[in-house]
């Protein structure tokens, strides 16, 4: 009779919410997938199909936990946590399309769906979460664990699903339930808003339009041809347009020779959400980080960072702030030091103004150039995006014998989606990866590795991933191929370090399988990175985009030698990043803070040197709206563990040595998940990560 009243439900909503309750036969989410390795049908995908979708995935999984509590027989790992751990698939399977393609390729209806589902799925969350029939089940289950025939893996699970509930309120009572509820909805449509407004602040409100084509002196010219384009693509023919995507601004800033106008967008680029107007995420921020303390303090938790780092590998907030402190020191000295150089370059030049922010990466061009005889524009054009692609495969062939064949025959959610077929060394398929570059109106900034179907379990046989790796760079322009710049090479690698983990996670339970600890996550990622400048692999994949010729040695050993430099800005602007979120979630009770200032204060705290801000400011940092919240010093966290990592690698004397590149696919790659990070580490390892390999790789030993 429950399920009848659900459904019901379920039905008035979809009416209330504007949309009619699809049959299976029209509705992709309700039957198997039939497309090629069961990939999304992207192209019978409508917007019409995700409410009722989502709307029915609530009311299935809802239904599947009522027969969970509902049971007469005694809690058991059987029927109480395997049958949690299997509930929600369509929900599941919707929730992955729909998330990713609205941060991939969104739209109008694509957002005004998500504002009115995600009030919902907050909702169906914490009716799992606070139910507390299904945690008196699973309590039980897990007071009795040591006693029961679980084995390690299982024992695992149910350790992760208690400590999820407690995490999630499950223990609390009732008033605090009802208050923790509310919270969690005030937070759902506040993350929402603040990623609305960025979107848009990103992407469409903030345009440098020049029609001087004297102001264009510097930039090189795929710079000059792909703001060409953009111009005439918005009906501006004949004039130049330069956007705040990365790909558009930071040649601008690398290359202009127009000091007024670098300040002007780089202005425009650090004023996102702080401009006062429909689109300002001030206020969202302070409600988030306000919501948040209370939730930690109900929780039980001093303050939200508190309550989100006890989960981590690092534990607690304090060793956070001390291993980023060690680093800032010896960062901000080096930093000092080119800044201090690049002030000469400007008084050789007949400048009479100290440096400001907005200078730093035209003169750190000038100052490699003086240091290493080196410019970014020597080297780009040995960075086709084709070729680095490559190169990347080369790495995860050599490392662990498994090849990427081009799909063509597979529906694709974007005309420039590309989808390759993983094999393993005996060709057995283990996955798919789909790979999206370029910047859209509808993309989000950045650069991301998602998943359309995680690997899971079913009857004892392995279900495949379907990986995406989502970026933002410059696109093709006239005869010239993408070329990418050598920050982004390491970000390809990077995504794609996260893609292998996700294709190799080899686990019986959703629950388990590839659950690295948020400070661990980012070492697959950073790990790769790693191989994109070793001069085996630049010998492969470095090679001119118009004569086919490999990067010159003389080339490469300036790019080699060169690879320590500007590391004191990259890890400074990072390290206040940081610690400017770990400040927003050290309430330890609601304030009312000024933002601008609160943030002004916290990086006085620090002493950040003037000419430097945080990579990220305050109504821009949408990492701490989304999983990063007191946690974007994860980054350097998995810096110090993929350093000491690949130094096994160089101590071997084989950058691929296998049995080195065994070891790491199987304790963190695959069985990431099975036991706490530094557990797993310490397997692959032998030892416990050491600091020295990552100061010695940035150059601040």
């Amino acid at each position: 009779m429950k399920n009848i009243v659900r459904m019901i439900i379920s039905l008035l909503l979809l009416n209330t919410l504007g949309f009619s309750q699809d049959n299976k036969e029209n509705n992709p989410f309700f039957t198997e997938y039939t497309t090629p390795f069961k990939v999304p049908p992207f192209d019978k995908i409508d917007t019409s199909h995700y409410i009722p979708a989502f709307m029915r995935g609530i009311a299935e999984q809802q239904a599947e936990v009522d027969v969970i509590t509902n049971t007469k027989e005694a809690a058991s790992f059987e029927n109480t946590i395997l049958a949690y751990d299997r509930s929600g698939e369509i929900l599941t399977k919707v929730g992955n399309v729909f998330y990713s393609l609205n941060s991939a390729n969104t739209n109008e209806a694509m957002q005004n769906i998500a504002r009115k589902i995600s009030p919902l799925i907050t909702q169906h969350r914490d009716n799992l979460s606070l139910n507390d029939k299904l945690f008196q089940r699973i309590k039980a289950v897990y007071l009795s664990r040591e006693k029961s025939n679980l084995d390690n893996d299982q024992k695992r699970v149910v350790e992760k699903y208690y400590d999820d509930f407690v995490r999630n309120g499950a223990d609390l009572n009732e008033a605090d339930k009802t208050k923790l509820r509310e919270i969690n909805q005030q937070l759902s449509a506040a993350s929402l808003g603040f990623g609305e407004n960025l979107l848009a602040e990103t992407n469409t409100n903030f345009k440098l339009i020049i029609d001087n084509k004297a102001d264009l002196s510097g930039l090189p010219d795929e710079a000059v041809n792909a703001a060409a384009e953009t111009a005439k693509k918005s009906g501006n023919e004949g004039k130049w347009i330069f956007t705040l995507q990365k790909p558009s601004m930071l040649p601008f800033l690398q290359y202009a020779q127009n000091r007024s106008l670098r300040e002007k967008l780089y202005t425009g680029y650090l004023m996102r959400g702080n401009n006062n107007d429909k689109y300002d995420n001030k206020a969202l921020i302070l409600k988030i980080a306000n919501l948040r303390s209370e939730r930690a303090k109900l929780l039980g938790y001093s303050t939200y960072a508190e309550y989100v780092i006890s989960n981590n590998m690092a534990k607690t907030p304090e060793k956070v702030y001390d291993l980023l402190q060690k680093i800032l020191e010896p960062a901000q000295k080096a930093a000092e030091k080119d800044k201090n150089e690049m002030q000469q370059i400007i008084a050789k030049e007949g400048g009479k103004f100290n440096m400001e922010s907005w200078d730093w990466w035209y003169y750190a061009e000038k100052l490699k150039k003086e240091k290493y005889d080196l410019e970014e524009s020597e080297v780009k054009p040995y960075f086709a995006l084709e070729n680095v692609k490559q190169g990347m495969f080369y790495v995860a062939k050599k490392l662990y014998d498994i090849s990427f064949t081009k799909l063509a025959n597979v529906p694709v959610y974007n005309p420039e989606v590309e989808a390759f077929e993983v094999k393993d060394k005996a060709g057995a398929h283990i996955g798919v990866l789909y790979m999206d570059y370029h910047p859209r109106s509808g993309k989000r900034v950045g650069a991301w590795c998602g998943s359309f179907r995680d690997q899971s379990y079913e009857n004892g046989k392995r279900i495949t991933p379907v990986v995406t790796i989502v970026t933002n760079f410059t696109r093709a322009s006239g005869d010239t191929p993408a070329l990418l710049t050598w920050d982004e090479s390491n970000t390809l690698f990077h995504e794609f370090g996260h893609a292998l983990a996700a294709i190799f996670t080899d686990g019986k339970y959703n629950r388990t399988a590839g659950d690295l600890a948020r400070d661990m996550v980012e070492l697959p990622s950073q790990f790769m990175e790693n191989y994109a400048g070793q001069p085996e692999v630049l010998n492969v994949y470095a090679k001119h985009y118009k004569t086919g010729e490999p990067i010159p040695s003389e080339l490469q050993k300036k790019l080699q030698k060169s690879l320590i430099f500007n590391e004191g800005f990259v890890t400074v602007e990072y390290i206040a990043a940081s610690i400017l979120d770990l400040d927003w979630h050290s309430f330890k009770s609601p304030q009312n803070v000024d933002v601008l200032k609160f943030e002004s204060e916290s990086m006085a705290k620090i002493k950040l040197m003037k000419e430097i801000l945080p990579r990220y400011r305050t109504t821009y940092f949408n990492h701490i709206i989304g999983g990063y919240a007191a946690g974007y010093y994860v980054y350097l966290w998995a810096a110090v563990l993929d350093s000491d990592a690949f130094q096994a690698f160089l101590d071997s004397g084989n950058i691929f040595n296998k049995e080195i590149a065994n070891r790491y696919r199987k304790y963190i790659l695959t069985e990431g998940g099975n036991d706490d990070g530094m557990i797993q580490y310490a397997k692959f390892r032998g030892k416990e990560p050491t600091l020295e390999p990552l100061l010695r790789k940035r150059g601040l030993n």
